[in-house]
């Protein structure tokens, strides 16, 4: 007699808004900005009308708005313009082969290195060109240049990822963990910070230890929640690069017991944050106080993320208010 295990329907997340205890707050410039950003997206593109429906539902704007919520009108723009965009790459990335990814980040990089001489008709030559030179004026030396490196190691990466996806590679957690890190394309986010709050860190203090940890720790757990919460649409098109994935390929674990582990390191990533917060250096006055500025930008990246997961259609479809009331997501069938 053979006894059939029934696939499972649905899985519980783990309770991350709870265990942030970080102040939620939002720009009051996030309507204005919020539609002329959208409306900037899409011009110049023949998007169909799914398509708009999915911007539209995205939300960026709200998540840009919760994790900026100090910027001034011309930043918060800029920075509502990179989010769509950055959610634009990482949609034409899902698609590309290690041709097509190599192909963008030349285009892209070019853009930002040469941003008034560099020309190309691809669209994300003007579009990389339009908001990096709105950035420019104001942003400082250190932010500029950490924006172009961070945004080098996100095509690096999605390259790798392309290289996988394309191999049927699944890779291990350790190489994973260090790869989604630059996958995630939180890291230019990180320099928008400097940006939107007109901060000019020296590059010593924004290479301590310290500080860096406290980047990892943010990145870690827009991160690996963003894994959580993506997972069920993931799984439906049959894509591995997710953590979820990941450790139940290396611990041999079911959906359940590897949501519960991923949202155990998530949790232990807002731990580590509160740790490293309590023991950042002092550098006087001045850098101090942008210091705690930009700490604090972090801190808004943890909790606006969290919250906006649920508000998002990206992941939950239209019921993510249930979802983020219950926890419990049922699953897509696969070919989804």
């Amino acid at each position: 007699m053979s006894i059939t295990t029934a696939l499972p329907t649905k899985f519980i997340l783990p309770d991350l808004v709870s265990h942030c205890d970080f102040k939620l707050r939002i720009n009051r410039h996030h309507k204005q900005a919020t539609a002329e950003s959208k409306r900037w997206l899409f011009r110049g593109d023949n998007l169909t009308q799914k398509s708009r429906k999915a911007i539209h539902g995205l939300k960026a704007g709200q998540l840009t708005s919760m994790c900026y919520p100090d910027a001034g009108f011309s930043q918060l723009r800029v920075c509502c313009d990179f989010m769509n965009y950055l959610f634009h790459l990482d949609n034409l990335s899902d698609d590309m082969d290690k041709a097509g990814t190599k192909n963008i980040a030349n285009v892209v990089l070019n853009s930002l290195h040469h941003p008034y001489d560099y020309y190309s008709p691809a669209r994300l030559n003007r579009m990389t060109k339009d908001f990096y030179k709105r950035m420019l004026p104001t942003a400082s030396r250190g932010t500029s240049r950490r924006f172009i490196e961070t945004m080098d190691f996100f095509f690096q990466a999605v390259h790798v990822q392309a290289n996988d996806r394309a191999k049927g590679v699944v890779p291990d957690l350790e190489s994973y963990i260090s790869l989604r890190r630059d996958t995630s394309g939180c890291k230019p986010c990180w320099a928008l910070i400097e940006y939107a709050n007109n901060l000019d860190i020296p590059d010593e203090v924004m290479e301590h230890p310290i500080i860096q940890n406290l980047g990892e720790a943010a990145n870690d757990l827009v991160t690996w929640s963003n894994d959580i919460f993506s997972y069920n649409v993931e799984q439906s098109k049959g894509d591995t690069h997710n953590m979820i994935s990941v450790v139940m390929h290396q611990e041999c674990l079911d959906i359940q017991c590897a949501v519960d582990f991923v949202g155990e390191l998530c949790k232990q990533s807002i731990d580590r944050f509160n740790e490293n917060r309590e023991r950042i250096p002092s550098w006087g006055s001045k850098i101090d106080k942008d210091v705690a500025i930009y700490v604090g930008g972090l801190a808004n990246w943890i909790v606006g993320s969290l919250h906006w997961s649920f508000d998002t259609t990206r992941y939950f479809q239209n019921s993510g208010r249930e979802v983020k009331r219950t926890r419990v997501v049922d699953l897509f069938p696969r070919g989804n």
